[in-house]
């Protein structure tokens, strides 16, 4: 590993980014159509056209976290777990940095098993024979592709998910108009209402937890490359409106095509079904859509999840980071693919239960922004070599609220002893993880902290 000084905030001459700069990187990375998947799977909570609308908005709004971050990426020149040192300490925030790291590496590592299988069905499409040799070298083409985004600064990144939000945006757009027509619409408003609380709530939670909460960790990752004239506002509406656009219109297809193709939502291969409801002629295209979907995600969550390794005092060059990075993007999806074949059921399981440590970390640290950092970070706070070891209000509300959404989740590893009645079988433990972690900050900070300034002091980051 490379002994390098810690840099705290990115330099003055990085930091000539536009907001439209974040919109179209949030854009681009919600353009996957795997959001299709999303919309089906809010269908399968039993709820009514109008519901399901709602759920998919609802939960796209969710991005509104990663905006709020965002602003404070921007007001500080400084990336997400940097900045979360002030709300946990430099040692109390290495779980959370883990977490967030483990996050990435796990999102990329789905994304690499869908664009596996996309290259797949494509080359059946093609006739190609199928067998593990195609899918390995599937593998290998897509993984190699998203390494060589790894070496892309900042402005070149800005530039390639411009032009993906064009291009693969408006491939996107051409494949759902000519999914619509699919719809089953006398099925579609003759659907029952249903709950609100058992059905409606939990569709929301899981469909949070892989979009705004789960994206989060990666808000001030590019924000801070903003200038300091950029206007809050406006970081605020790019972010917000440049991944909710995308996000809710893919998943109101997918709440369309659920009439038609029930099985998006329960296929171990849910973008080969949707290929198969399309005409022949553009299945070619709808692949390479698919595929050029999925790319800007993995670049932010490879870009993030280098910048997260960093943060973790694991200073390595470019080429190791790609190394190990890598070496995850293959290994993982080498087991989801030819040992578990199961990748629905992985991939909820994955967001649920990452989601409520994710869940837990955004309260506590927009809590203590909110609270105490509103003047700026102290940069003692954020420095490896200050003494702010540990913030107890904001390592324990963290523990608290991921606790709290344990004992109300339920999964084959383990059963909480809450997760029973509404809480059986469902996300609602993501959410009352967030809470319970910003009420228990709000409480501490309340009642049992009355300077105001968690551990540390207010003061300017400049």
């Amino acid at each position: 590993m490379e002994s390098k000084k810690e840099f705290i905030s990115v330099p003055m001459n990085e930091r000539n980014g536009k907001p439209k700069d974040l919109f179209f990187i949030w854009f681009a990375a919600n353009i996957g159509i795997l959001g299709v998947v999303y919309g089906a799977m809010i269908v399968g909570f039993q709820l009514s056209f109008l519901q399901s609308a709602l759920a998919a908005l609802v939960a796209a709004l969710s991005f509104v976290l990663v905006g709020y971050i965002s602003i404070i990426g921007k007001n500080n020149g400084i990336t997400t777990f940097k900045l979360s040192r002030a709300a946990f300490g430099m040692k109390g925030n290495w779980i959370p940095n883990f977490l967030g790291w483990l996050n990435l590496v796990g999102w990329l590592s789905v994304n690499v098993v869908t664009g596996t299988l996309i290259l797949n069905s494509l080359s059946n499409v093609l006739h190609m024979s199928q067998n593990h040799i195609i899918t390995v070298i599937c593998l290998l083409v897509f993984a190699t592709l998203v390494l060589f985004s790894g070496l892309l600064n900042q402005d070149q990144l800005a530039k390639l998910q411009t032009f993906f939000t064009y291009v693969f945006g408006g491939l996107t757009l051409l494949i759902l108009v000519i999914l619509i027509p699919e719809t089953d619409w006398h099925q579609l408003m003759t659907m029952p209402n249903g709950s609100w609380l058992t059905g409606f709530l939990p569709a929301v939670s899981i469909i949070m937890a892989g979009t705004g909460i789960s994206w989060s960790i990666a808000g001030a990752d590019y924000s801070a490359y903003q200038s300091p004239n950029s206007k809050n506002a406006s970081v605020m509406n790019s972010v917000v409106l440049g991944a909710v656009i995308p996000l809710f219109v893919i998943m109101f297809v997918g709440i369309l095509l659920s009439t038609s193709v029930p099985d998006i939502a329960v296929s171990a291969n849910p973008i080969d079904v949707i290929g198969q409801a399309l005409p022949s002629w553009i299945t070619v295209i709808y692949f390479i859509t698919a595929v050029g979907g999925l790319v800007p995600q993995c670049i932010i969550s490879l870009k993030s999840a280098r910048v997260n390794l960093e943060t973790l005092n694991i200073r390595v060059s470019d080429r190791t980071s790609l190394t190990i990075h890598g070496a995850i993007m293959i290994l993982i999806p080498i087991y989801v693919l030819f040992i578990s074949q199961d990748f629905l059921y992985n991939f909820q399981l994955f967001l649920g239960l990452l989601g409520i440590g994710i869940a837990s970390w955004a309260a506590v640290f927009i809590a203590d922004y909110y609270f105490n950092r509103k003047d700026g970070y102290d940069i003692a706070l954020l420095s490896n070599n200050g003494a702010h070891i540990v913030n107890r209000n904001g390592v324990i509300s963290w523990f608290l609220g991921i606790t709290i959404g344990f004992l109300f989740t339920n999964t084959d590893f383990f059963s909480g002893p809450f997760a029973k009645g509404i809480f059986k079988d469902n996300s609602l433990g993501l959410l009352l993880a967030f809470i319970s972690s910003y009420v228990c900050f709000v409480i501490v900070q309340l009642f049992f902290n009355k300077e105001g300034h968690g551990d540390g002091t207010k003061s300017s980051a400049k």
